[in-house]
């Protein structure tokens, strides 16, 4: 039989373990960095940002997680991200094909042991309104988030 009749994995879905590595490999980075960081990070546009990190300075900065190539080509959503932070980049693991992403974005290579900014995402910075909302909802999503935990734990 054909081999076009059994695609690889790669090229018919995302890969939720591959996903989770890049995850926890940019939330280090971001750490390291000196960011606050946030997975799946609901937007007012009805979108759910992979991870949304912000810093001292009020820097907000949204990722896009990519675990394969099926999983780039078959969401196109990320563009309605842009009006959400100073800088957007794209993570994905050391295999992914990178020829495919677009050039003027970042990109974050990532596992799970942690991750490595190798094109920085040009800045547009928010107007002053947009940022102040998007902190404000970014402090009330992490509280919420930590108030469920602590609550949780006390109840073990």
């Amino acid at each position: 039989m054909p081999d076009s009749l059994f695609p690889l994995a790669d090229e018919t879905s995302s890969n939720p373990s591959v996903a989770a590595g890049i995850a926890r490999g940019v939330m280090r980075l971001f750490a390291d960095l000196g960011y606050a960081a946030l997975q799946e990070f609901p937007l007012r546009v009805k979108r759910r940002a992979d991870i949304v990190a912000l810093n001292n300075a009020g820097e907000i900065i949204i990722v896009e997680i990519k675990s394969g190539r099926a999983d780039f080509r078959s969401d196109q959503k990320w563009p309605d991200y842009l009006d959400f932070c100073d800088r957007f980049y794209f993570a994905v693991d050391p295999d992914f094909p990178r020829d495919i992403l677009p050039a003027d974005c970042g990109l974050i290579i990532a596992d799970r042991h942690g991750g490595a900014i190798v094109r920085e995402s040009a800045a547009a910075p928010l107007n002053g309104n947009r940022r102040r909302a998007q902190i404000l909802q970014i402090a009330l999503t992490a509280s919420q988030r930590l108030a469920r935990v602590t609550d949780s734990v006390s109840l073990s």
